[in-house]
């Protein structure tokens, strides 16, 4: 059964793309290394080492994979989604640190020019070797990342793509500096490192944005404004709140309906809010919907008004001097713009006279003609 588990088929997925681009990266780093060193070219050497640092980043994507989709549990009722976060700034502060050590080194060697090395044609096939491999595992691991919408898998994509970027940078420096301009090489290595950092920057940046709880961008949600928007019973909405946990998103809403709808026919609205987020929009993966029966964010608040005991206690001195007051069924409040009225429920088949009944109603309203919260009272027979 645990075959059919979406999250271990996704798991299965990510690992076997992880283990690809972590053999190719393996054997990448020892080709680019080698052909460096035998080649004098530091800045094939310096992408050798960022490949190696690959190998780093596929071990965290590897457990994040497996412990980021994990089900929620009664310690993480939101589930383990943070954890693929976490991982990723680790992977963007990995490729800083790994872009400073390669600035570093090559600055040093252009003030001493009588470190630079002549790199040999090799090199250009080592570079463009890498090129070639690192984009088709770019597109490859991207792919598997979309299907099973994964950010740090995503993350790891575009990790492929910034090595191949930086061997594309190697094969012009090296091809400059074997036509005659020494310091190219160096050069070269320099501007590896500031692509490296700037994909690490960039990675870190959008996990720490997600950690702090940042909302969805414009564009996704008017999406989802849209779809709130079609479903039947929903006047408005406001109080549209969002954030991302993993590749998931976690949405919360308030939405207007008619004050006079019964509770569970409003329940069954945000039920349908609820889905049509979940099936038409497929970062979403949690929503809580708040039901209104007016805007609380225009109008006056109702938290000064009676609960029902309350209410039945200053009600109850008029009803004793009722003598139908012993067959009332139900008593039904509604709260609107800061005052309250209700609704005092009568079998009809206890009272006398239709006459009588409109005397009920004249009674329970002037109950609460000294009242300044309740608005109204109306009998209802049934």
């Amino acid at each position: 059964m645990d075959n059919l588990n979406p999250h271990h088929v996704n798991y299965q997925q990510a690992r076997r793309a992880t283990l690809i681009g972590a053999v190719i990266n393996l054997l990448l780093s020892g080709i680019k290394v080698g052909v460096g060193v035998m080649g004098h070219s530091q800045a094939l050497v310096a992408d050798g080492v960022h490949s190696l640092s690959d190998l780093i980043s596929d071990v965290m994507v590897l457990y994040g994979a497996k412990h980021g989709g994990k089900a929620a549990d009664d310690d993480h009722p939101y589930g383990h989604g943070r954890i693929e976060t976490l991982l990723t700034v680790g992977v963007g502060l990995l490729l800083i640190a790994v872009a400073i050590g390669i600035s570093i080194d090559a600055v040093e060697r252009l003030f001493h020019p009588e470190e630079l090395a002549q790199p040999q044609v090799i090199v250009l096939f080592a570079a463009l070797i890498s090129i070639l491999t690192k984009e088709a595992l770019y597109h490859y691991t991207l792919r598997v990342a979309n299907q099973i919408r994964s950010n740090l898998l995503r993350a790891n994509a575009w990790h492929h793509r910034t090595d191949s970027l930086s061997s594309i940078v190697v094969l012009v420096g090296v091809a400059g500096t074997m036509a005659g301009l020494e310091y190219l090489d160096a050069i070269a290595a320099v501007g590896v490192s500031l692509m490296v950092a700037k994909a690490g920057v960039e990675l870190g940046w959008e996990s720490i944005q997600e950690l702090i709880d940042t909302g969805l961008d414009q564009q996704q949600l008017t999406e989802i404004k849209s779809e709130i928007q079609q479903v039947e019973g929903v006047r408005a909405m406001h109080r549209l709140r969002t954030r991302r946990m993993g590749a998931n998103v976690l949405v919360d809403v308030h939405i207007l309906v008619d004050s006079r709808l019964s509770v569970s026919e409003g329940h069954h609205i945000a039920d349908h809010v609820e889905l049509a987020l979940r099936n038409q929009i497929d970062f979403v993966s949690d929503v809580t919907v708040h039901i209104d029966p007016e805007n609380d964010e225009q109008g006056p608040r109702s938290l000064e008004l009676p609960m029902r005991t309350e209410l039945k206690q200053r009600l109850q001195s008029c009803w004793s001097e009722i003598p139908e007051s012993e067959w009332i069924e139900d008593l039904t409040i509604h709260y609107h713009q800061g005052e309250m009225e209700a609704e005092v429920w009568f079998p009809l088949e206890k009272i006398a006279s239709k006459s009588r009944a409109e005397e009920l109603s004249a009674i329970l309203n002037q109950c609460t003609v000294d009242d300044p919260q309740i608005r109204h009272i109306r009998a209802v027979f049934f």
